[in-house]
């Protein structure tokens, strides 16, 4: 096995319950037939039963047995091996999935509180702001407040095989052992109530839980007393039930006498029995404010875990290992790893393993190794990390604005103005977006922030005087104002220049919006986060570098949810834009950018990935590429826009005084149906099911905007008037004369949009780095957001349209045909194998542009790979509507490529040679096929 196993393509799987082991070794051949190298799995590890994504994992050291078993696993790898291929993996190390009793650590965790031997391993304060929760975690599950619940009769008691549980629906919860005394004291005065007498063994029992150390004991000999105990314990209980039956009896009458609110019917003993668990019930709204434990953004069923500690990485990377040992898996893909508490340790960890597996040297990066990182608009990739590159947001972003045009962005600015009337910059849009998250979902996670940082002050005479509240005020004033999603300093406090920059910058704006919250809070932050030398009023310097790095794990989620949750769905100038790795406020780039974009990732990770659609994108690259051509056409759109909102305001309705949907929603709304209208007319069933999608989409889209409506406050007669607004514009009749102005539009931009998927395509198969394909996306696909873009592929139609690309055919006949998706399906397997064929080729070719000029010079990028003897030339074209629909032939005019060219080159698509001369002449280069990719034999 070569060491790295770099891909000459890869190809992304979604598993779930629906998608199995089988079904992916079912198509195997077919992707190995179009040309991938290498399938990019989304996690298969145990998740909570019934998950759709596999990020919710449970249980790292097993397969998820809704995938399929061990052996079904080892089939897919033996396929894949046998048709050429390899497997990376998608592995989560930042946090588990505890919603179900399924995760034995956490439920360990709540049945033994800080004395489990699993404690450590995740990321908890037990010692929190509030003092209620001292050694105590919260679970925000209820629907209700606690006392609500409790006396509502939803929380149920269980005995089984000489355990308590405590059921709340599908919640299974354990009861501490030493809490159950009063239960089993209960049932012995029930026993004697009966005529029966208390077993010996149930006293012995009850007197052996007061000698059971408390939960809040954590020595070493404590611990290992109390795990061993309780289990005796529970056996011993297990065992006299089944020898004495009355006991059983006795226990199920206490049980129901305790959840109906005991003999006073004033749930006092089920109150007190709660009360004195490792956990504290409450309501799921609390866990904004209070929650006690780090989580997946503000996910309260995905809890981090602490994989810094060399014990939980042991712990959680046993499968993993043993898969990249026995070459079952050639490369990872790290989810979140702007989570970790030091993301640079932990990926030379990874390769440290994987280098003594096969006595390579880590220094050589021998493990293929991606993270998912979202690069900001002027950061760069760590170069000191051990990585071949990102998951390839950044590459999404940088096509994406080369096939717009970035003189429409005052055209189309004031269009957006005039629709929705006063619009704030979209840099506001971002400050407020991180600011509502961070007062709402994730509020307890800058309390604690502040709390820490309070504590600090009082390390320094200096500092002491600062109140809590001007410190919380500050602290999230400048996580506002974080122009990336994270910083890198180390846990021995080792902090880079641009660290630096970015930490002072953000200060820096922080006190200029705050011009009254005085100034020397911000020169404390600023000292705690980057401390002069010689520093003359230090605090604690163990305490300052914990801050630190909890501050980092903390601004990349609330960045992401303020940017992509919130702002991403409010500020809607041209969607297209509104992307992971995207930055709506600019607005395209031009072709010299992307050259230079092409060449630094040629210098820097020539192996990054190339991705264009994932399943954390919003939009499809199809649905993205469509949206691009709005900037080709910006008074089409502007008169179409404004006499589609004259014509569906009878469709609008008045709630509490503003009428739903707003300007806009309505404007994200008429570009969404433009990006993902169907390519043919609908069946009245089709119809149904693409209404419902928008629907669907709309309201999450309400919800994360969080302007009209959200997920904690959903205004549901917004939402139902969104929805009845979309259904009435969409379903024909013959007062509806929206779709019939809709559809012409949406024919043209969707002719557009092809050529700008297609060109997209060429570029991300031929420029530096390892192409990715989503899938089901070598057809056409106008998914949406999460779900939408979950859903089934019909292999079946790809393989079959495969298989018939084989026949002998004219591409001009597949360009006239593009609805049918065959084009996309050709370029995407004739550049696939093709790169298969030359992998030096695109794995260490150089990266040259070629120069354009002439009329046209703007709508044309053009450049060279060479290697060795081996040499390609790409022309793509690009703004096509100022050109020709499509862009061949003499509608290219007098435009030409530049420079030594000619000479012994081929077209891969049309199999024609290029002509010899000092220039070369699009109008010949791109005869019949707007797309061409000449090569050296």
């Amino acid at each position: 096995m070569n060491h790295p196993s770099i891909p000459s393509a890869t190809y992304r799987l979604q598993f779930h319950k629906g998608f199995t082991f089988a079904d992916a070794k079912s198509i195997v051949p077919y992707l190995a037939e179009l040309g991938v190298s290498h399938l990019y799995a989304s996690p298969i590890f145990r998740a909570t039963p019934g998950s759709m994504h596999g990020y919710d994992i449970c249980d790292h050291n097993q397969l998820n047995p809704e995938l399929g078993t061990e052996a079904d696993f080892e089939a897919l790898t033996r396929e894949l091996a046998a048709c050429g291929m390899s497997l990376i993996l998608d592995f989560v190390p930042n946090h588990m999935g505890i919603a179900e009793a399924s995760n034995r650590w956490w439920m360990d965790v709540l049945e033994n509180g800080p004395s489990s031997i699993y404690a450590s391993f995740f990321d908890i304060e037990w010692s929190p702001v509030k003092r209620e929760l001292e050694n105590k975690v919260l679970l925000p599950i209820l629907g209700d407040q606690y006392g609500h619940v409790l006396e509502g009769g939803a929380l149920k008691l269980a005995f089984e095989h000489g355990a308590f549980f405590l059921d709340y629906f599908d919640h299974r919860l354990p009861l501490a052992p030493r809490t159950i005394k009063p239960l089993l004291q209960e049932s012995a005065t029930r026993l004697l109530a009966s005529g029966h007498t208390v077993p010996s063994e149930l006293e012995s029992i009850v007197f052996a839980l007061d000698y059971l150390p408390s939960f809040v004991e954590t020595g070493e000999v404590a611990v290992a007393d109390r795990l061993r105990e309780k289990e005796i314990i529970k056996k011993r209980l297990a065992q006299l039930c089944d020898e004495a039956p009355e006991l059983a009896e006795a226990i199920a009458g206490t049980i129901e006498e305790v959840q109906s609110g005991g003999r006073n019917r004033d749930f006092e003993l089920f109150d007190s029995l709660l009360t004195a668990q490792p956990y504290r019930l409450a309501f799921w709204r609390v866990a904004a404010e209070e929650i006690n434990y780090r989580r997946f953004f503000d996910i309260n069923n995905l809890a981090a875990i602490r994989v810094e500690l060399p014990e939980v990485f042991e712990a959680t990377h046993q499968l993993v290992m043993k898969l990249i040992a026995s070459g079952s898996v050639t490369g990872l893909r790290i989810d979140h790893v702007d989570g970790l508490w030091d993301p640079r340790e932990y990926l030379h960890k990874l390769q440290q393993n994987y280098a003594a597996f096969y006595s390579a040297s880590a220094d050589d990066k021998p493990l293929y190794l991606l993270v998912e990182k979202i690069l900001g608009r002027s950061e760069s990739l760590r170069h000191d990390w051990p990585v071949h590159g990102t998951t390839g947001y950044e590459f999404g972003a940088q096509v994406i604005n080369v096939l717009i045009d970035s003189r429409a962005a005052e055209a189309l600015t004031e269009i957006y103005e005039q629709f929705i009337g006063t619009v704030p910059s979209y840099p506001e849009l971002v400050y407020r977006g991180k600011l509502l998250t961070m007062r709402a979902s994730m509020a307890s996670e800058v309390n604690v922030l502040a709390h820490m940082l309070n504590g600090l002050s009082e390390t320094n005479r200096w500092y002491r005087d600062f109140t809590a509240n001007s410190l919380a005020t500050a602290i999230r004033e400048v996580i506002a104002c974080f122009p990336v999603y994270r910083t890198y300093v180390t846990p021995d406090g080792e902090i880079r220049d641009e660290d630096v920059r970015i930490i002072l910058r953000a200060i820096a704006h922080a006190r200029r919006r705050n011009p009254a919250l005085e100034r020397s809070v911000f020169e404390f932050i600023r000292n705690v986060l980057v401390p002069p030398s010689p520093n003359p009023h230090p605090v604690d310097e163990e305490s300052r570098r914990r801050f630190v790095l909890k501050l980092q794990q903390c601004t990349g989620p609330i960045t992401a949810k303020g940017v992509e949750d919130t702002a991403f769905y409010v500020y809607n100038r041209l969607i297209a834009l509104n992307e992971v790795g995207c930055e709506p406020g600019s607005f395209g780039s031009s072709i010299a950018q992307f050259h230079d974009q092409n060449a630094a990732r040629a210098a820097q990770f020539p192996h990054s990935l190339l991705a264009t659609s994932t399943h954390d994108t919003k939009r499809s690259e199809d649905v993205r590429a469509r949206l691009a051509a709005l900037s080709e056409m910006p008074r089409e759109w502007g008169r179409a826009v404004r006499q589609w909102q004259r014509t569906n305001s009878k469709f609008r309705k008045e709630i509490d005084g503003e009428f739903a949907p707003d300007a806009n929603e309505e404007y994200l709304l008429y570009q969404t149906l433009l990006g993902c209208w169907p390519l043919e007319p609908m069946s009245a069933e089709e119809l149904a099911t693409y209404i419902r999608r928008i629907k669907e989409y709309m309201v999450k889209a309400l919800h994360e905007a969080k302007v009209n409506s959200s997920w904690m406050e959903p205004n549901e007669p917004w939402d139902k008037a969104v929805g009845d607004f979309v259904e009435q514009i969409l379903t024909p009749s013959t007062g509806n004369r929206f779709l019939s102005g809709f559809t012409p539009l949406a024919a043209r931009v969707a002719e557009l949009g092809a050529l700008n998927s297609l060109a997209q395509i060429v570029l991300k198969f031929t420029v530096p780095g390892v192409p990715d394909l989503y899938q089901g996306e070598e057809l056409w696909d106008f998914s949406l957001v999460d779900p939408d873009n979950r859903r089934p592929v019909d292999y079946n139609q790809r393989i079959s349209r495969l298989a018939a690309l084989k026949e002998p055919f004219n591409p001009a006949e597949l360009l006239v045909n593009w609805p049918d998706g065959r084009i996309k399906l050709f370029i995407t397997h004739k550049l696939l194998s093709f790169r298969k064929e030359n992998a030096e080729l695109f794995k260490n070719g150089s990266y040259e542009p070629v120069a354009v000029e002439g009329e046209f010079a703007d709508c044309c990028i053009a450049f060279e790979r060479r290697h060795g003897t081996k040499r390609l030339l790409v022309i793509v074209p690009r703004l096509t509507s100022k050109v020709a629909t499509p862009p061949v032939g003499a509608s290219w005019r007098d435009t030409r490529l530049l420079g030594e060219l000619n000479g012994g080159l081929i077209d891969l698509f049309t199999g024609r040679p290029l002509g010899n001369g000092q220039s070369v002449t699009l109008d010949a280069a791109l005869r019949d096929f707007p797309f061409a990719v000449y090569f050296s034999n």
